[in-house]
């Protein structure tokens, strides 16, 4: 049973001293402060309400650190989930992503309970490289139009769509939210390199300096709370509406393919970091158990987060406990600090996208493969980038993983004619 479910802070537990749990309380509120606008940010792009980001992060970061395959994997909210996200909510409402999000959770733990954890070794290198430098693009034409502050004619989902739109629509730039932006991304930039302050996070540095600047100048730019009620409310629990799971499950597949794909990569990186080795059978368990009370309280799907996770290590966390207080320090911060959140520019929160979008592009291992590989797997790296932005992750994979495979067996075929 071992190999199938046993979280890591039952394995943490032996040994544990006075001075790791102190590592892990400062690692916790450090990933928390981390997390906070992060959150924030990633809800919105998610086309959900700021809060919701929250709840993913304390709900689902507490379930998944508590039950999860890997020592210091911090999870909630991330980038590869919002444009699906936001897909799911535009056309079918929350309740078709909290659907969506309970079946992917259920599939998840059927996936851990049946050793699936090690398949993705067998999903080539370069069709994760195409499918995440894909989604980050999404994700940066995503926030063109909050960075400019441009007044959209339509509500488009598709990217393309999306992309179209800015171009007829730049006529209504807003140079004051462009500003706004240009400092929230110089801070962004520039802060991490200025040595003694750095630890501090340079998002939560670029919402309170743009946030007042907007209050300070009554700058024409518009902030969370002109565009979203916000709310400190604890999450509540709310069943899901089982009528849509039949319309829902191809959401749902989609969902938990990414949710592991996303989560084992950053146990793999986290791994290289402590000298470890992770249950990926666990922590799909977790997962899947996270996903479906994030979902049952309000939040949105979440995987583990390679940068969070990073800077967990970085901080000292050791053990899942650093996750459980990130966890308990951002349920403290929805309660005092929330309302807060309404002050925030929506440029700001752009900005803060177009870095996340840049660091999980991966944009040196995409020109890398492009200079070195072989061409049938550039063909492999290009075709799964464009299908993600153009269709989605399914279509993505599914056609890449066909490419692959086909081109390994006409290779082999080749190579036995010769």
């Amino acid at each position: 049973m071992k190999n199938i479910f046993y979280p890591k802070l039952i394995e943490s537990m032996k040994g544990y001293t006075k001075q790791k749990l102190i590592n892990d309380i400062i690692a916790g509120i450090i990933v928390a402060i981390i997390a906070l606008p992060l959150s924030i940010a990633l809800a919105l792009a998610s086309g959900v309400k700021p809060e919701q980001g929250l709840y993913t992060a304390i709900v689902a970061g507490f379930v998944i650190a508590l039950l999860g395959g890997s020592r210091v994997q911090i999870s909630g909210p991330t980038a590869a989930f919002a444009t699906i996200v936001a897909g799911i909510v535009a056309t079918n409402g929350l309740e078709g992503l909290a659907m969506a999000t309970v079946t992917a959770g259920v599939i998840l733990i059927l996936m851990g309970l049946l050793r699936l954890g090690k398949l993705i070794k067998f999903i080539p290198h370069t069709i994760t490289v195409g499918f995440t430098g894909g989604i980050a693009l999404t994700l940066l034409i995503g926030q063109v139009k909050d960075f400019a502050g441009l007044t959209f004619t339509h509500s488009p989902i598709e990217t393309l769509e999306k992309l179209i739109e800015v171009v007829k629509t730049i006529g209504t730039i807003n140079w004051q939210a462009v500003l706004i932006g240009a400092i929230s991304l110089t801070i962004l930039i520039v802060w991490p390199k200025i040595k003694y302050i750095n630890k501090i996070p340079p998002s939560l540095i670029a919402v309170i300096v743009s946030a007042g600047l907007v209050a300070l100048l009554n700058m024409k730019v518009n902030t969370i709370g002109s565009l979203y009620t916000v709310s400190s409310a604890l999450p509540k629990f709310n069943m899901p509406n089982f009528s849509l799971f039949v319309e829902m499950l191809p959401n749902a597949f989609t969902i938990a393919a990414l949710a592991a794909i996303e989560s084992l990569l950053s146990c793999v990186v986290s791994d290289g970091m402590i000298n470890d080795k992770h249950n990926s059978n666990t922590e799909l368990i977790a997962q899947g158990a996270g996903n479906i009370c994030s979902a049952l309280f309000g939040g949105i799907p979440a995987t583990g987060a390679i940068a969070r996770t990073a800077a967990n290590v970085k901080n000292g966390g050791q053990s899942p406990i650093s996750g459980i207080v990130h966890a308990i320090v951002l349920l403290l911060i929805l309660v005092v600090l929330m309302p807060y959140a309404a002050l925030i520019p929506m440029p700001a929160i752009a900005a803060i996208l177009f870095v996340v979008a840049y660091n999980m592009s991966e944009w040196r291992e995409f020109v890398h493969i492009i200079k070195t590989s072989h061409i049938t797997d550039i063909l492999v790296l290009i075709t799964t980038c464009v299908l993600t932005v153009v269709f989605d992750l399914v279509v993505a994979i599914a056609v890449g993983m066909v490419m692959h495979y086909l081109f390994v067996l006409i290779k082999k075929f080749i190579a036995k004619k010769s």
